[in-house]
């Protein structure tokens, strides 16, 4: 896959989740163009052309949705998540929070922070594909972004 082609960056470390994830958005065939990444490093290296990605990337083609989660090894969400708002180049880059924090603190430093969405994961397997689906659906399919 052409790494300036993709649609979602889903960062999680997770492999259960992640594999919950891709299943769902594949299931609802929103998955063509999906990167997945296990820690915030590497979500930074990928957003920003770096690292393993600083030959293949231009970051002038953003994903249409960053998938974030908090708790992460290396770099967490929160830590990811400032440093893509803080950069006029990927400050309008779209972050949502998918995380099973329900935490009031964790859900407003995140939206102080910029987060344009916080999404406690649903405990369930049916709940947590129909909250994919929705997902997938609006930020792919009905938000327009800048040309």
């Amino acid at each position: 896959m052409n790494p300036n082609s993709v649609e979602i960056l889903l960062v999680e470390d997770s492999p259960t989740d992640a594999e919950l994830t891709i299943r769902a958005l594949k299931k609802h065939n929103m998955a063509n163009n999906l990167i997945h990444v296990k820690n915030g490093a590497d979500a930074l290296d990928f957003i920003f052309g770096t690292g393993k990605y600083a030959d293949s990337r231009d970051i002038s083609f953003a994903p249409k949705v960053i998938l974030l989660d908090l708790q992460m090894p290396k770099m967490n969400g929160m830590e990811v998540l400032q440093k893509i708002k803080a950069d006029p180049r990927t400050r309008s880059m779209p972050v949502v929070i998918l995380t099973s924090s329900k935490e009031s603190p964790d859900m407003q430093a995140c939206y102080d922070l910029g987060a344009n969405s916080y999404i406690v994961k649903p405990v369930n397997f049916e709940g947590f594909t129909t909250a994919i689906q929705n997902l997938g659906f609006y930020w792919l399919l009905l938000n327009q972004f800048p040309t």
